[in-house]
């Protein structure tokens, strides 16, 4: 058997920035091969430097998770150079701050299509190979907007929500055939996310902006004082992705915070969901 069939071979996506380059480059660390994917490799540059920093190599390719031929290019030339993939970690998303009068179809879709569609077009190219192996382990990184929806946030934790669903129902059959499923649910964390994600909604009309406005500067104020003192490095997350890749048996969910769980806690003892919605009602302001 050649070395390549020996190593253990990783495919991360969304490896620019965040999450995903710290796990791309804390899985070479701890041993795998690791195959760092990003839409544009011309933003690889951060990338680039944190391995020469931490003394790893990584092979960087291009990868859109939108497009369904990029996603199938890549995954057939990953597994006609190394043979099979071990490990996938489905990191690529983007967020969306905005009411739901003011999301367009337009945002709606490609929140949707990064969020979800990402994932399921990652998660079934790769799934035949493993299934094949009869070994393989797919871990996603979802989001507390996955398990409880938030204000302002209606696309994205819809998106979030779908893939809760899509990995929970996929998880016991998958198990039957050796392969491991598990969601990574972060609360906050300290990256440029929310700066991009506020950068790229949509500008409310006078009307929107008279109802919602005064909602959302007081929700989003108490979003960035909790950003700034609870929020998690995107280190202390790939921590917890390295922490799924290692056991044997892994959880379903690993929630990536005290904070997460409480929240989580909030929600299954309440089967009402009366709870979750008078606590962010309060975050509104006053009404």
């Amino acid at each position: 058997m050649s070395s390549v069939q020996n190593e253990k071979i990783a495919l991360v996506t969304g490896t620019s920035s965040g999450i995903g380059l710290s796990t791309a480059v804390l899985l070479a660390q701890r041993g795998y091969t690791v195959v760092a994917t990003l839409r544009d490799t011309k933003k690889a540059g951060s990338l680039e430097e944190r391995a020469r920093s931490a003394g790893v190599t990584l092979d960087i390719r291009a990868l859109d998770v939108q497009d369904d031929t990029s996603v199938a290019d890549c995954v057939q030339q990953v597994l006609q150079t190394y043979g099979h993939i071990d490990l996938l970690v489905n990191n690529a998303g983007a967020g969306y701050l905005g009411t739901m009068e003011q999301t367009s179809d337009e945002d709606l879709r490609r929140t949707m299509e990064v969020n979800f569609f990402g994932v399921w077009r990652m998660t079934q190219a790769v799934f035949p190979a493993m299934r094949a192996a009869g070994a393989g382990r797919i871990l996603t990184v979802s989001s507390v907007g996955g398990i409880i929806g938030q204000p302002f946030n209606d696309a994205y934790c819809a998106a979030k929500f779908a893939v809760e669903g899509f990995m929970e129902s996929l998880a016991p059959v998958a198990q039957r055939l050796g392969i491991d499923v598990a969601v990574i649910e972060p609360g906050p964390v300290n990256t440029n996310f929310v700066a991009s994600v506020v950068a790229t909604s949509a500008t409310p009309t006078d009307e929107q902006q008279r109802i919602y406005g005064p909602m959302f500067e007081v929700y989003m104020g108490g979003s960035q004082e909790r950003f700034a003192s609870l929020g998690q490095t995107p280190d202390q997350i790939a921590e917890i992705i390295i922490q799924a890749v290692a056991e044997d048996h892994p959880h379903f969910r690993y929630a990536t915070s005290d904070l997460v769980k409480g929240m989580v806690a909030q929600k299954y003892t309440d089967p009402t969901g009366d709870n979750m919605v008078k606590f962010f009602n309060s975050r509104l302001g006053k009404n």
